[in-house]
């Protein structure tokens, strides 16, 4: 507290290159916003997402790690505050590159009159600004992400960001099995889609208890835990990565090609394959957090 009864101004965190970069995030996310709302629109389920991304990371942004970073009001908030911030930063990245990709394929013309002009010209600065805003919270990323050498939380971890990257990818594989993917058709599909939800959730979980600083009250060692987690985690995924595709593009039980009248963006086939993708892409990712979480345990237990 200050001589006037206030709270200490934290001065680093506008001066540094972490407040540049979070500076930076706000100017954008505002840009987006009053040019969206100016003059590109946006309209139905993915103009809906696009628009709730930039308005949830400029709000967080501003209200989270700009206004209780300042004043230093995140001491008195029972979280751990570097855990949280660099992974809101890291979803705001991965929600960012999204919205950047879906904006632009639905509501971007490759042919337009005169009269589209000035709209079509609103929703290329969208895109430009959206894409570029990426950087900042990538930026925040390095920053705030573990060091040779340093003490910092889970999250700044590569196991920790990767866990946040892994959470993300299965809401794009749960997005694509509620748009029509026909997974109630077999039950290997449902199997799937049972390991998706089991994995999601328990790396929720991981991050809530992370974020939240309770891992110490826990009974039992929470790195292995999460060591053991990712490992089945692996072998789950490595199952529904065989199961799906063979369940979805096997000729026994559906179709190898897209079929010629399938509606874009109603398309079973299309959901399917995103799914199948994004289950090889979220195996990597476990596979990856398996090898550097023994590799952590490894030089940690030397050095002990």
């Amino acid at each position: 507290m200050d001589a006037h009864g206030g709270h200490y101004l934290n001065k680093e965190a506008v001066l540094s290159p972490l407040g540049a970069a979070r500076m930076s995030q706000l100017l954008l996310g505002c840009t987006i916003m009053a040019l969206v709302s100016h003059g590109a629109g946006y309209s139905a389920t993915y103009g809906n997402f696009c628009m709730f991304v930039w308005c949830f990371c400029f709000a967080v942004t501003l209200s989270g790690c700009v206004h209780l970073d300042i004043t230093r009001l995140h001491t008195c908030m029972p979280i751990s505050w570097d855990n949280f911030t660099v992974a809101f930063a890291m979803l705001a990245t991965l929600m960012y590159i999204t919205a950047s990709v879906v904006y632009p394929v639905y509501f971007l013309q490759t042919e337009w009159s005169d009269e589209d002009w000035e709209v079509q010209a609103y929703r290329i600065a969208v895109t430009v600004c959206s894409s570029i805003c990426c950087f900042p919270y990538g930026v925040e990323v390095f920053l705030t992400q573990a060091k040779p050498g340093a003490v910092v939380g889970y999250m700044a971890t590569l196991s920790g960001l990767l866990k946040v990257v892994q959470a993300f990818v299965a809401c794009i594989i749960f997005g694509a099995l509620a748009n029509d993917s026909e997974y109630t058709n077999h039950i290997a599909m449902q199997y799937c889609v049972v390991v998706y939800s089991l994995c999601f959730s328990i790396t929720v979980i991981v991050i809530a208890l992370t974020v939240s600083g309770r891992t110490s009250a826990l009974r039992f060692p929470f790195d292995r835990f999460v060591v053991v987690y990712t490992f089945f985690a692996v072998i789950l995924y490595l199952s529904t990565a065989l199961i799906w595709p063979i369940f979805s593009f096997d000729k026994k039980y559906g179709t190898t090609a897209r079929p010629e009248d399938c509606p874009r963006g109603e398309c079973p086939w299309d959901s399917k394959l995103v799914v199948a993708v994004f289950t090889n892409v979220n195996l990597i990712l476990y596979f990856v957090d398996v090898i550097y979480s023994q590799r952590i345990r490894f030089i940690s237990s030397s050095a002990a």
